[in-house]
């Protein structure tokens, strides 16, 4: 009971505190005017410097002192970790300390504030909304990513708290920075029976390793987090959405729909192992796997250039011996690890052959004449008129050696035509039943023929204001249901709204801002449930429990609680009725 009575005192003065800071005034310069949230290192605020002309905004962070009363001792390990922070800004993907200081025995750090967007609105969610990263998108952003943590490890600083959140996109140029280091301020993860995720930010669960519930911090902790982030890009699903082995409690997260090889697949399980000693022991070492693994895909990559081009030059000039220009012009034996580089050598060498050769066939008139044949049979099957294109085709006489490419081309315009029309009535089809967000979704699947892309493109001219007319109702309806605080009804509008209206940023934003309150509300019903269940009112505290919805965090935890609170609620009617009621129905 005390440390219940403890833990409403703390929630009340943090609340209290809160409402206090906002207009309070630093140094007689910074002036707190929103709070940005709370982790179990400290309170985030937006400020603005009043000694800069034009007030320039900057984020403040008071950092909780450790519980103990020694302030001396607090003070010192400030200025020590303050130096080591001061390290980090040599580093350009890391935001910038422009102050430290103590103020009524309260410790602020003063940073600059990174105008943009955090990760968690490019990340998909619930494979709803946003496309799902590919690996070439989740190899880039790694490397990026694990090129900063490479430094700040080697600076001896773990960041503890590596999050969507703390990664911010940059508006100006689409730079990714890495913000809010936890390191002034290592989390202590007391053992609580009473509502142990109360010790951890909502937005940092499942990316905590679980080593650091135990006091544990390494540099391999900061690699689980990053690995949880790049999945959650790969399946659109968040950390506490996934399964884990109970065998070895690793995490479950390839399933049939991923599209991922089995190298990255391996590099990703091994970031995030359950134990932190199986997994990577530092950044530069999962770089290292990423670099050899590139470089594998590259020379394969190479290979299938290199035959793609020889097949041209050939069918140009099927004289010339392969090994003239194999070496010479296509690639070298120790090509540049760079795929782009080599893919562009590749390109341009086998353009400026075909280019080359192509005055040669000017010459041979029994080349070029069956070549014009085929480019008009193209322009009038682009234009529509597919019966006078495959007559044209059909033209070019068998001893042309253009001849079986006509053959084939006249196959795959068949095919191509028949799919493009069976595609255009889903589009029409789609278009008159008003389903506005199909036309646009089917019009995708329509081949690249001119005559059927102009058809389609006018009935998706016509579904785009359509699309914005939907998407604006519903989430007008997703904005009053989370003024309500229903943010399950808000998130199931928000998840109605077209992905292809202009509305998608914003409902991205939404998603995740409304994902993030159902879990807040979802802890505090659950607190609830558990104040009731202490004064033996099982029956509140299980109708409490059943407004958790399924797809917050807690909800497996709330489970748990309701059926132990429906056999004590049981249990005492059964005293209660001396042992006569065998079957109660609580509600």
């Amino acid at each position: 009971m005390r440390e219940r009575e403890r833990l409403n005192e703390a929630l009340l003065s943090n609340w209290l505190m809160l409402h206090k800071t906002i207009g309070k005034i630093l140094q007689q310069r910074y002036k707190i005017v929103e709070s940005l949230g709370s982790s179990h290192f400290g309170q985030t605020y937006l400020a603005i410097d009043l000694k800069t002309p034009l007030h320039t905004q900057c984020i403040i962070k008071c950092l909780k002192p450790p519980e103990s009363n020694n302030l001396e001792a607090t003070r010192w390990r400030f200025a020590t970790e303050l130096e080591m922070l001061q390290r980090l800004e040599k580093h350009d993907g890391i935001a910038q300390i422009i102050a430290a200081f103590e103020e009524d025995e309260q410790f602020y750090l003063v940073r600059e504030l990174i105008s943009g967007h955090s990760l968690t609105a490019e990340l998909p969610i619930n494979q709803r909304w946003g496309h799902l990263w590919n690996e070439s998108e989740v190899v880039e952003f790694l490397q990026y990513v694990l090129g900063i943590l490479e430094f700040v490890h080697l600076q001896g600083i773990v960041h503890c708290d590596l999050k969507p959140d703390n990664l911010i996109r940059r508006a100006e140029d689409g730079k990714l920075f890495l913000t809010d280091f936890g390191s002034l301020g290592l989390p202590q993860f007391e053992i609580n029976p009473l509502l142990p995720i109360f010790r951890i930010a909502i937005t940092s669960l499942g990316y905590t390793p679980p080593e650091q519930f135990h006091h544990q911090v390494h540099p391999s902790s900061d690699i689980y987090a990053l690995g949880m982030i790049a999945i959650q890009g790969l399946t659109g699903l968040s950390p506490m959405q996934l399964k884990q082995e109970p065998q070895t409690n690793q995490v479950i997260w390839r399933f049939t729909e991923i599209q991922v090889s089995d190298q990255i697949a391996a590099v990703l399980d091994r970031m995030i192992c359950h134990d932190f000693r199986e997994r990577y022991q530092s950044a530069g070492e999962v770089l290292q796997s990423l670099q050899n693994l590139w470089l594998e895909v590259t020379y394969a990559e190479v290979e299938t250039r290199r035959a793609e081009a020889i097949k041209i030059l050939d069918s140009v000039h099927p004289t010339l011996n392969p090994d003239q220009y194999n070496q010479e012009y296509i690639i070298r034996e120790n090509p540049q690890p760079s795929s782009r580089r080599i893919g562009m050598k590749i390109a341009l060498a086998a353009n400026s052959l075909v280019l080359g050769f192509s005055a040669y066939a000017l010459l041979n008139n029994s080349v070029t004449a069956p070549k014009n044949t085929l480019y008009k049979a193209t322009e009038q099957y682009q234009t529509g008129n597919l019966d006078k294109a495959i007559a044209l085709a059909k033209s070019i006489p068998p001893e042309s050696s253009i001849y079986p490419e006509a053959q084939s081309t006249i196959q795959d315009w068949n095919k191509e035509w028949k799919i493009a029309g069976q595609q255009f009535q889903v589009v029409e089809k789609a278009f008159n039943q008003s389903r506005w967000a199909d036309v646009l979704i089917a019009s995708h699947q329509v081949p690249d023929i001119l005559y059927w892309q102009t058809k389609t493109d006018r009935l998706v001219k016509q579904a785009k204001p359509k699309i914005e007319v939907v998407a604006q109702k519903l989430l007008n309806k997703a904005y009053n249901s989370a003024e309500q605080k229903d943010f399950s009804t808000a998130l199931s509008y928000l998840q109605q709204i077209p992905q292809e209206s202009s509305a998608g940023m914003v409902v991205k934003q939404k998603l995740a801002e409304y994902s993030k309150k159902q879990q807040i509300k979802a802890v505090y019903l659950l607190q609830l449930a558990y104040n009731k269940a202490e004064t033996e009112d099982f029956t509140t505290a299980i109708k409490i429990i059943k407004q958790i919805p399924q797809e917050t965090d807690t909800y497996a935890t709330a489970q748990l609680k309701l059926a132990e609170y429906t056999e004590k609620h049981r249990q005492q009617i059964h005293i209660a009725t001396g042992g006569y009621l065998r079957e109660v129905n609580v509600f």
